[in-house]
């Protein structure tokens, strides 16, 4: 047996282990539901006898109770029965007499039974015997409020989760894990390091607090630096456009329910002047009812329609104007349109996780127009972009080509070239067999390499890409004059290395577990002056850091020395200088490095000089001497 069939096996039998340990623990008169495994464990939805609850100061009852039924070694028996077999058995169990009259007619249905006292409605595959059990490591990790069926009209249940993993080790790493997560939870270090905040009135967009966006801005400003020496411009588009943009690129069709709409003024008005056109039609005793309702209905679709306006969930749209605002020769191309702008795309609440899936956001975007005969050229210096982003923060990453689906459009010999040239990049880059290939898994408008990254827990996150695009150039008539005088239609690469910049920050977030490298800490050096009459010093120091381009903060306040420095600290500023009668007398700094190692007498020329040596070579580490 596969080991990923073999923890789905262990783990649903678990989970029959866990409502048998319920119902003797409660009663017979708990009503169990389903019980699914799931990706680190399984879980069981309940409606308990009423007056009784789960609580987790009663999880290791259940626990010891589970790990009894096992030690009976009981078997486990498949059983074929007929609709009214499973009836008659589940009689009393309304869930799974439900779950009986909603399946097909022809299907088989069977059950489980586990020793002669419990059986459960359930397809399997299971364990043959209890024993099988015995070296599985599990824990109850939790119990929450569940509908069922995810309908709040229906029954609310008690869900209880557990950890299910083969053997105890292999528990441990996995709970070592989770604890790991929770300590780099990114919301909980945003938090602490005052770095973005949320509120309800706008939900999934966050606020960027004064630390957070000097952050932000770092981000932005190293990926501007890269880009133009590859020879990127940058445009700034309107973040509201008219429908008839979004028509014209296919939004409208594909994308409207995530988009935010924004009717128009005039719309409104001539809604209005038409509903009270409806309203003195209705007073006419002659006015028939179908032109009452022809009226009405006009009402309606003006202000629905009329100048109706979306913010935008995409730059392509706006870079595809901003083109075709003149004519273009062969000799322009590649043009690479950079933009930053504010995008805004909908999400169901459920969905929304802090930084990394957000309503509002901007994206290192880029879309390129090029000359097929550029294509390869062009992606494999998108590639080494990236190379050289990830490297800067210390991830891997690996590449996925998604070729051509089924829906696709264009000239099928053009999809043909642009695979085999993004296959042959691929290729160079990383070997054979070197990425993954998900054939038919393309957009319809062209075939597109995603860059899948790492983080530090293991996790990967879908946040580079590079698409070729064959439908917009068509879609809204974009062409260039070529060498021989024709006239042709460019490609159109659509390309980003972050992705959402605030779901990259999400990550590195959790990487650094705020420790960010000191190019791209929201404040670089925190100045601490020991007492008043050092601040003078202090004021010195701050202004020739600022004059370099180094971001300080400097607290003058009548604090203790200490208690200025813990708040630096807790802010996870890279260096504090404490400034005192030695250091202004030597034109010196002392200096608390992040992570407690302490340097004394430094040169402030010295000092200066490290900052700018870090911030220009974006240095993952802390230089921690500062000896010439």
């Amino acid at each position: 047996m596969e080991k990923e069939e073999f923890l789905q096996v262990y783990r649903h039998s678990l989970a029959h282990i866990l409502a048998k340990a319920v119902i003797e623990i409660y009663g017979k008169d708990v009503q169990y539901a389903i019980g699914p495994q799931i990706e680190d464990g399984f879980y069981y939805d309940f409606v308990l006898p009423e007056g009784k609850t789960i609580q987790e100061s009663d999880f290791k009852t259940i626990e010891n109770k589970m790990r009894e039924i096992l030690k009976r070694k009981e078997d486990w028996v498949r059983k074929e029965v007929t609709r009214e077999e499973a009836l008659s058995i589940f009689k009393d169990q309304k869930f799974k007499t439900e779950l009986i009259n909603d399946l097909p007619e022809d299907e088989p249905i069977t059950v489980y039974y586990t020793g002669e006292d419990y059986v459960d409605l359930c397809t399997g595959p299971h364990v043959s015997n209890s024993q099988d059990l015995m070296s599985a490591a599990f824990e109850l990790r939790s119990v929450s409020g569940a509908y069922w069926r995810g309908d709040e009209h229906r029954d609310q249940m008690t869900r209880v989760y557990a950890y299910a993993f083969p053997d105890k080790a292999a528990l441990k790493a996995h709970k070592d894990l989770i604890r790991e997560a929770k300590e780099r939870d990114h919301k909980k270090i945003g938090a602490q390091m005052e770095l973005f905040m949320f509120d309800e009135t706008a939900p999934g967009m966050p606020y960027w607090l004064p630390r957070g966006w000097k952050m932000y801005q770092a981000l932005l400003k190293y990926s501007r630096e890269v880009q133009l020496r590859h020879g990127y411009t940058e445009i700034s588009a309107p973040l509201i456009n008219n429908k008839k943009l979004w028509l014209i690129s296919g939004h409208w069709a594909h994308y409207i329910n995530n988009m935010f709409m924004v009717p128009g003024v005039s719309g409104w008005l001539k809604a209005d002047a038409d509903i009270q056109n409806v309203a003195d039609n209705l007073s006419e005793a002659n006015a028939d009812i179908k032109t009452v309702k022809m009226m009405a209905g006009a009402a309606v679709y003006s202000r629905e329609e009329a100048d109706t306006m979306a913010a935008k969930p995409m730059n392509c749209p706006n870079a595809m104007l901003t083109y075709k605002r003149k004519n273009r020769s062969y000799k322009e191309l590649p043009i690479r349109y950079s933009e930053y702008d504010v995008l805004h795309r909908k999400e169901k609440s459920g969905q929304m996780n802090g930084l990394f899936r957000v309503q509002e956001f901007r994206q290192d975007d880029d879309h390129t127009f090029v000359m097929e005969s550029q294509i390869k050229s062009e992606i494999a210096d998108i590639i080494s972009i990236a190379d050289e982003i990830y490297k800067t923060f210390g991830v891997t990453y690996r590449a996925e080509l998604s070729t051509r689906p089924d829906d696709f459009m264009g000239d099928i010999e053009v999809w043909n070239r642009a695979e085999a040239d993004l296959k042959e990049i691929l290729d160079e880059k990383y070997g054979k067999g070197g990425y993954e290939i998900n054939e038919g898994d393309g957009a319809f408008y062209g075939p597109k390499i995603d860059l899948q990254i790492k983080d530090a827990l293991g996790r990967e996150w879908q946040c580079g890409t590079v698409q070729l695009d064959f439908q917009l150039p068509h879609n809204f008539g974009l062409t260039y004059t070529a060498q021989d005088g024709t006239s042709q239609m460019p490609v159109v690469l659509h390309r980003a290395i972050y992705g959402s910049l605030e779901r990259f920050i999400g990550i590195i977030t959790e990487n650094f577990k705020g420790n960010f490298p000191f190019w791209l800490s929201p404040y670089q050096v925190g100045i601490v002056p020991i007492r008043p009459e050092h601040n003078a010093y202090a004021k010195k120091v701050e202004k020739l850091l600022l004059d370099n381009g180094i971001r300080v903060e400097a607290d003058y306040s009548d604090d203790n020395m200490k208690t200025k420095i813990k708040k630096y600290k807790n802010y996870k500023d890279p260096y504090i200088l404490v400034l005192g009668d030695k250091e202004a007398s030597e034109n010196t700094v002392s200096i608390n490095i992040r992570g407690n190692k302490q340097l004394n007498n430094v040169p402030l020329d010295r000092f200066l000089d490290i900052c700018d040596e870090m911030n220009e070579e974006h240095s993952l580490t802390l230089t921690d001497s500062l000896e010439d």
